[in-house]
Order: structure tokens, then sequence, then C-alpha cells
């Protein structure tokens, strides 16, 4: 009875949230605030203009617009109706730089972070996010930093947020009833109450006094962590020793019917040149740190290395203790390789863990190794993967993709770094909410979002306030807690005793109890073509072993009983006009049971009428990005009773009305959106409702930028000129045959060749003149294959190469493979010379400077 009323309460907070986070106000046109730029209060060294340099600027709004050099601010002031959430943007335009143009967003006197304004030589909207308004007047404020850009009018209006609604299905299928379990409970609680977390201390710290966090949370607050937090970094090849970090899992969850979270700071030898596979290395020998050792990472996903091999024994170490959980039947919050990307970047440069020194690409191949290797191999199906993400413009390119995440972690740190409240010397209590639906953008709110480390924890104030509906926080031990400079005891107070805060004595039971068994559905997988000749409905068995169907979901969206799908005691019929109304493609259908874990049916959805594909021409453009001959492309749609869904180019959808306008007869893809793009090609997908993609390959150049004056020359040989091998082996040299110094960071080679048979590929500098740590790589797959290539090796150099003085050289001996060994044939392949077995002259080994082609004939 003490926790009925609690429980009440908290369920009417949970209504109120859900109602702010799903229901966003109905807004009439205008939004709720626009300003003309000029009439906010401006600095006196901007400018209200009509034209710029003698050129007129049309489509403006109002009497004018605001001209921004290197310095200045804008200033308004919006009265809001309440406390909440608000989305702040302007009408724009910059055509100074197509790298963009660094701005600074204050609102009520605080920095609220710097915004690049990307190039666009039409006026177009920037959206600045979400940030938290008082009730009443506010005060936003733009400031230069790069400057140089046109302002029109800005707006601020009610946030529209993601409702946080997140299916409990988890990437690993044959997940253990009581891991399904967890997940159920976590996607019910996400949203609307933040779940409390502590790291515990690992090594021997707190001179062994595992509960000293734990304890002093309960003596301050009458209440206990739901989640606990440890480390398998002691279970390693190295120094590994047994520090009771299983048993104590096994306690916390089994025992004291809490939530277990690990992460594994799993180290390397700092000399790994001299460390034999095996041997024991003092804890003082071992790191985490890329700067501390000179373990090659780049060798750590290719069968066969010395690192690769190292990198299995820890994955067996670790999955040793991780059995031993699964067979006491106890789930985890896994975050394994996590703060990859640290300070941003794509190639590791910022990298704080060995595990992401050798970049984005690599890390990928490690997580998804470690995946592999606990799943498959080791049989281990008690793991929630979560992934540690960033907020950087490169930090999608980390991500390790939806079907090997089920939760996306950041670790808030900024009550001494990165703070942007405005305050020092305080607790920053800031819920960082921006930050929190970037998150949620990163996988179109599919995943859930939690605040997997940090000092201090968000007041519930702000976290209820700004809608911030982080799954769970989870503080580091020591003083990131229990410093009243990172955690003032009477906000803690106030948060552990909260209705949204779940606590440890709060957690339903999260046990599995026989003899209730899952639900099961047969068969698992099904294809359905939407074309075929006479189209029936799908029968599924269901095996619901007592439970109940409580529905059947696509995403967010749940099927209509009668219409879509009819259940007759253990039979589902998926009716055909459901089917029929899918994309073309992948779908998963969950089985919403009322208990256990949730079945899903696997669904591909085919289109097989021939000749029944949307067309597209041209299939080929230019684009100059010279300002003065940058135009908008315009491709013809031949529909052939399709339609136009999206338009991708890689990882990036493009924006209807930003990017591109679309009719039924054609598309227009906007030059703001082509001058973003890089030099060279790109595979522009369009995305229809049935049929195949269609693709408009567009090479981007830029004619108003010149070659330097110093010639190049490349000379190549293959140091394998066998036809059939499994790794290509070729030699280049490059010469400045000019007279001017040529820097060779902006220098590129290409060699292109046939791959035959896809496969990821891996690239060696062997040795080079200038230090194989300073030449880069990457494979490129070519939108459209020629004869004798269908990809090209690009290789690079890093800015500490130096440069080429005239007459100098630099040579490398590199090679490359396919990560399954399998052979290439080099007889077919453009770059390749079989004669040659010294550097001679190779036109068909392309040389770029500053991304222009300058030696050689592409194929």
């Amino acid at each position: 009875m003490k926790n009925l009323f609690k429980k009440a309460s908290a369920l009417m907070m949970a209504f109120i949230l859900l109602l702010g986070l799903v229901t966003t106000p109905i807004h009439a046109v205008p939004p709720l605030f626009t300003i003309e730029s000029e009439n906010a209060l401006l600095s006196s060294d901007l400018q209200v203009v009509t034209e710029i340099y003698g050129q007129p600027k049309p489509g403006f709004s109002g009497s004018g617009f605001v001209w921004m050099q290197n310095s200045g601010t804008i200033t308004f002031t919006v009265t809001v109706p309440e406390t909440g959430m608000y989305a702040i943007s302007t009408r724009y335009m910059q055509e100074l730089s197509a790298d963009g143009r660094l701005q600074y967003l204050s609102v009520n006197g605080v920095t609220k972070g710097s915004y690049m304004l990307p190039y666009t030589t039409t006026w177009n909207d920037f959206n600045f996010g979400f940030h938290k308004l008082n009730q009443g007047s506010n005060t936003i404020e733009l400031k230069a930093g790069w400057g140089f850009a046109y302002f029109d009018t800005f707006t601020v209006d009610h946030a529209v947020l993601d409702p946080l609604d997140v299916q409990p299905v988890l990437t690993d299928s044959e997940a253990t009833p009581e891991t399904q379990l967890l997940m159920n409970y976590l996607t019910e609680v996400y949203g609307n109450h933040i779940i409390s977390g502590q790291q515990e201390i690992y090594g021997g710290g707190n001179d062994g006094n595992t509960e000293l966090e734990f304890d002093w949370i309960n003596n301050l607050t009458g209440k206990y962590p739901a989640i606990r937090g440890f480390d398998f970094m002691n279970y390693n090849p190295l120094y590994g020793w047994e520090d009771g970090t299983t048993d104590r899992m096994i306690d916390w969850v089994n025992n004291r019917d809490g939530i277990a979270t690990a992460s594994w700071h799993i180290n390397v030898p700092r000399n790994f040149t001299t460390y034999q596979l095996g041997e024991h290395v003092d804890w003082k020998e071992a790191t985490y740190k890329p700067t501390e050792t000179n373990f090659n990472t780049a060798n750590a996903v290719i069968p066969g290395t010395k690192e690769y091999q190292y990198v299995m024994m820890t994955i067996e170490d670790l999955a040793e203790q991780l059995l031993i959980l699964q067979d006491n039947n106890v789930p985890v919050i896994f975050r394994p390789y996590h703060e990859a990307e640290g300070n941003g970047g794509l190639n590791g440069e910022g990298a704080w863990f060995w595990w992401a020194s050798a970049g984005a690409d690599v890390y990928k191949q490690l997580w998804d190794l470690l995946y592999t290797e606990l799943t498959e191999t080791y049989g281990l199906h008690n793991l929630i993967w979560t992934y540690n993400s960033y907020v950087y413009n490169t930090s999608p390119a980390w991500y390790p993709g939806d079907d090997q995440v089920d939760i996306v972690g950041y670790d808030k740190y900024n009550t001494i770094y990165n703070r942007n409240d405005g305050l020092s010397g305080v607790p920053n209590e800031d819920a960082i909410t921006s930050i929190f639906y970037q998150l949620v953008d990163l996988t179109n709110g599919t995943k859930m979002v939690a605040m997997t480390e940090n000092d201090t924890i968000p007041s519930v104030q702000n976290l209820t306030e700004e809608k911030s509906g982080w799954l769970y926080f989870c503080p580091w031990y020591g003083e990131h807690l229990m410093s009243s400079a990172f955690n003032d005891p009477a906000t803690l107070t106030t948060l552990y005793q909260s209705d949204y805060v779940i606590t440890l004595d709060e957690l339903p039971n999260l046990k599995v109890n026989p003899p209730n068994p899952s639900t099961s559905i047969t068969p698992a997988t099904v294809e359905f073509d939407k074309n075929a000749p006479s189209p029936s409905d799908i029968t599924i068995s269901l095996n619901l072993n007592g439970n109940t169907l409580n529905a059947l979901r696509v995403g967010t969206n749940a099927l209509t009983a009668s219409q879509d799908y009819i259940l007759n005691g253990n039979t589902l019929l998926l009716k055909k006009e459901f089917l029929a109304g899918l994309p073309a493609g992948d779908h998963s259908i969950v089985f919403d049971i009322n208990q256990g874990q949730d079945p899903v049916l696997k669904v591909k959805i085919v289109d097989s009428i021939p000749g029944a594909n949307a067309v597209i021409s041209p299939a080929n453009a230019t684009f100059d990005k010279a300002v003065n001959l940058a135009q908008d492309i315009s491709v013809s749609l031949t529909l052939n009773g399709k339609q136009l869904t999206s338009i991708t180019n890689g990882n990036y959808t493009l924006v209807l009305g930003q990017d591109y306008t679309a009719s039924n007869s054609g598309v227009v893809l906007g030059k703001s959106y082509l001058s973003t793009l890089s030099l060279g090609q790109h595979a522009i997908t369009f995305h229809f409702n049935g049929g195949n993609n269609a693709v408009l390959t567009v090479n981007a150049v830029d004619s108003s930028v010149s070659v330097p004056s110093g010639d190049l020359t490349i000379q190549a040989f293959n140091g394998n000129t066998s036809s059939s091998t499994n790794g290509i082996s070729p030699h280049f040299k490059v010469m400045n045959s000019g007279d001017a110094p040529i820097q060779l960071s902006d220098v590129k080679l290409r060699y292109y060749y046939t791959i035959d048979g896809e496969e990821a590929q891996s690239f060696w500098s062997d040795w080079a003149s200038i230090g194989s740590a300073n030449v880069t790589s990457k494979f490129v797959k070519l939108a459209t294959p020629v004869a004798g290539a269908d990809y090209y090796l690009e290789v690079g150099f890093t800015s500490s190469a130096g440069m080429l003085n005239p007459g100098q050289s630099a040579e490398i001996q590199a090679r490359f493979s396919k990560n399954n060994w399998s052979n290439y044939n080099q007889a077919n392949d453009y770059s390749f010379k079989a004669s040659a077995s010294q550097f001679v002259n190779n036109e068909q080994v392309t040389g770029y400077i500053n991304d222009q082609l300058a030696w050689g004939n592409e194929p």
C-alpha cells in the first residue's frame, strides 16, 4: 500500500508527459513567431541591404535583409506561452563557402552552440534545433563566427518532438526470455520515466568497497539506483584476474532484483611488437589509449594477423564470463567499444581508445566481428547491444547499423568541459535535450537513447520541462557522483524521490516464470509478390502457449484486425490487400504478445512485373561547382505506375522542397544541394514504391579551381603479376616533374580494377619513403562499371607526409585483398601491366591534385 499513491502519481505524470511528447500543438500559418531581420536589434557593423556588390538578391521578404560579414550580432526577443522546447530557424543565403560558415546562437545570454550554415545561392531555411525557452520573454542572439551570410527572417515555433515509441524488437532474434522481458520493460518506460543508474568502481578501488557509491546514494536519498554499471576490463589475456565482477552481476540481478549494464575497457600491450600471444603482461604495461601503444587496429579485423588473433583471445575471455551470466539467467545491457569517435573525425584522429584509432570503417568491422562471434560462435543471447554515439557531423558514419544496435548511448561530461549553460563552479544540471533528439534522429526514432555515463545528473525539472526522454542515467564513480562540484545533494535527493525517476524498489519482477513459455510462429520468413498472377493471403500458424495476441505492428503502426489480418484460433491470415500496399523490400511484422518474447515475422515484398520499373533520364550528369556556372539538374521521370518515395545519396536522404522539387513528370535537383557534393562521382538513387531503384550518376567538378603549377608523373608496376591472385600488389612512384613544390596531402592516386566477387577489402602500405603511417586509402565502387574496372583504390597522404620539391619523388609499396581472401583476376584490370617489373610511366594509374586530374587517363 505504501507505494500505491506514488504509482498512481507516476501513471498520471507518465500520461501528462506522453501527451506532451506525442501531441504537438496545431498551428495556423504563420508560426508562433517570425521577425524580419531588419526589425531585430542589429550591432553597428551590420547593414540592411537588398543587393550585394551591386547584385540584387531577389526573393527576400520585408524591406531588405541583413548582411553579416565577419562580425556582428542580431538580437531579438520572443514571448512564449509556456516553458518548454521550441524550434529556432532562420531564412538565409550563404554563397561564399561550400564548406559552410560558422555562426553562434545564444538564448537568454547562454551560448547554445556553433552552427555551420550550408552553402546556398538561393534563400533557404536553416534549423538551429530545439531549445528551452521560459514562459514569457526570451532573448535570442545570433553572432558571427566566420560570418559572411545574409539573413532574411527568424522564426520560433513549438518543437515537434519524436513520440519516442520504440518497439521491443531485439537485434538478436534468439534472445533469451529474460533479455526479451527486460527489453519489453525498457521500451514501456522509455519517454515516460528515466531509470536511475550508477557505475561501480572496479579494479579494487575504494579499498575494495564496491558498495561505497550505492550506500552513499541510499544514505542521502533513501533509495538505491535501479541499474548498476559494471566493467569486464579485468577479464583479459594480459594480466587478467578474478575481481568478482561476474558474481556481483549475478547477485545484483538475481538477489537484489536490479538491472545490469556493462562496459569493456579491454586493454592491449603497450609494446605489441615484442608481445607474444598468451604471455603475461603487467597491467602497467597495458593500455587502452592509442597514443600509448603500437597496436595496429587496422589489422585487428584481418584474419591471420597477430592483432586479429589477440582480439579473438579477448573475445574468448569475455564470452566465458557472459556465458556464466547467461547460464544464471542474467541479461546485460552491454556497451562494448564505447566512446569510439572521441573528439570527432572519420579516420580515428579524435580517438580516445585503441578500438577507434583506425577510423569509422574499421571500427564498424570490429563491432561486427564482436557481435558475430558472441552471438553465433559462442551462442550468447542475453545481450542488449548498446552503442555510444556523438553528435558531430561525422558521427553517423560510425554507427554499426540498426541490425546490431539495440540502444544508442551518450556519455555526458559537461560540468567542467563542454559546458553550455553559462554557469561555472556549480553542477551542470542541463538536460542536453537538443543532443538527445539529435541522437533520436540518428536512427529515425527506432532505437532508445540513454545517458550511459555522466557526471552531473540533469535536474528532474529540466528533464520534465524539456521532455528530455533519456532512458536512464548512470554517473561514473567517485567524485563524479559524490563531489558537490558535480552533484548537488539537494537536487539529487529531489531527483531520486521524484515520481519521474525509477529506483531499485520500483522495478517490476523481471524474472521469467515458467510454465508460460513464449509464443512462436511458423513460418518466420515469408515472401509476397505483389504482382503475381493470383496473389494469395499468407497463412501463419501460432503456438500461443496460453498467451494472448495484443496486436500486429509494422514499425510504430498497428495493423487493423479483419482488414489487414484475420485471426482464427491459432491460424492468422495476412491479407493480400495489406501486403500489396507495402513497398518492395524487407519488412518486420511484430506479434505483440501479452507476455514473453514477441515473435517477429520477416516479410519480403517483391514486384515481378517485367518492364514495370520507373525510369529516369538522363542517367549521367555533370555539375560544375563554380559559382557562376552552377545550375540545377533536371531529371525526367517515366513512372510506369510507380510513385517516387525518396531520393538518397549514400546514407543521406534528400529533403523535398530543400534539396529538390518533384512532380509526376520530373525532379529538379537544386544547385544549393549539389554545391555541397565533394568533387568526383556520386550515385543519386531514386527510390520508388515498387520495382527497381534508378541511379543518376552526378560527376561534380569545379572549373574555378586551378591545378597548381607543379606537374605530376605517376610511375608504377605490380609486385605480383599472376593473372589469378588473392592479393594485388601495386607499387607507386609519385614524381614532381614540374617547377613548383607540391603538397602531398593535395595528391591522390587511383588504381582501377575489377573486384571479381563483391566483398569487403583491406589495404596495407608495406613500405613508403614518406612513412606508411602517412599513407591513406579507400575503396570506391564505380557507379557505372567500365571496361576493366568496377572499383578503384584511391591512395592519399596525410598532412604529415610533407611536400615534393621539383624533381623529388615518393614511393609506396602497397597491397590489398578481399577479406575472405578470394582471388582477383588481374588480367582484365585497367591499371594492371604484367610486363613491367620496375617503375615505368603508367597513364592508366591516374593522379590528382586538389581533386583535379593531373596525370593519366581515366577508364
